[in-house]
This record gives structure tokens, C-alpha cells and sequence, in this order.
């Protein structure tokens, strides 16, 4: 049996459908958080790094997700300090190179 992405999330989230033909809200259920999160990201990308290479996209998407868990909200008032505090405390004790960052040890990509 193959299970589709809904199948795996199903066990943590209740999965619902907002038909955008009918209506853009049902109660808590829309879509806003991931437009948001998207715009966020397009903007980030397109504005703030001169390139993109897809080999460290991920790199960036990570970035991104850490400001926008990291944003403040009515929920959470979340300072710049606060945001610092989170990202030293996450790569403390961590060293990485540039020959890692660009994939090369040595003088040669690493495989």
C-alpha cells in the first residue's frame, strides 16, 4: 500500500478542505498561514540574496522557516534578542566550514 503525503500527516493533523469556490474560511480552517509563509519566502529569496543555487536551497527554506517560527505575533511577543538567543543556542558547539558550505574538502568536491 502506498501512502500519500495526507496519509503520513494524518496520524498528527486533522486534515480538512476549504473550497475556494464557496467560500476562503471555514472556522480555523484556510490557507492564510501558508500563503503568508510562501509570500515570505518568495520575497526573501528574490530581495535579499543576489543567487540561489539549488544545491543549497535548503539552506535558505531553513532560514526562512526559522523567522517565521521566530516572528513575533499577538500570541507570542517575540524580541530580536530573543530571536539571537534562539539561534546561538541551536549552533553552539557546531562548526562549519567553507569547504563544507561549498562542498569541497580540500581543493575537491566531496561526494
Amino acid at each position: 500500500m502506498l501512502l500519500t503525503p495526507i496519509d503520513g500527516l494524518a496520524q498528527e493533523f486533522a486534515h480538512k478542505v476549504v473550497d475556494h469556490a464557496e467560500q476562503y474560511v471555514d472556522g480555523k480552517v484556510h490557507t492564510n498561514g501558508l500563503e503568508n509563509f510562501w509570500s515570505l519566502l518568495k520575497r526573501g529569496l528574490n530581495g535579499t540574496y543576489l543567487s540561489v543555487e539549488p544545491f543549497h536551497l535548503f539552506r535558505y527554506l531553513d532560514e526562512q522557516v526559522f523567522h517565521y517560527n521566530c516572528r513575533a505575533t499577538k500570541e507570542s511577543n517575540i524580541t530580536d534578542a530573543d530571536r539571537f538567543n534562539a539561534a546561538i543556542l541551536n549552533i553552539a558547539g557546531k562548526r562549519f566550514t567553507f569547504a563544507k558550505l561549498t562542498g569541497k574538502a580540500g581543493g575537491e568536491a566531496i561526494t
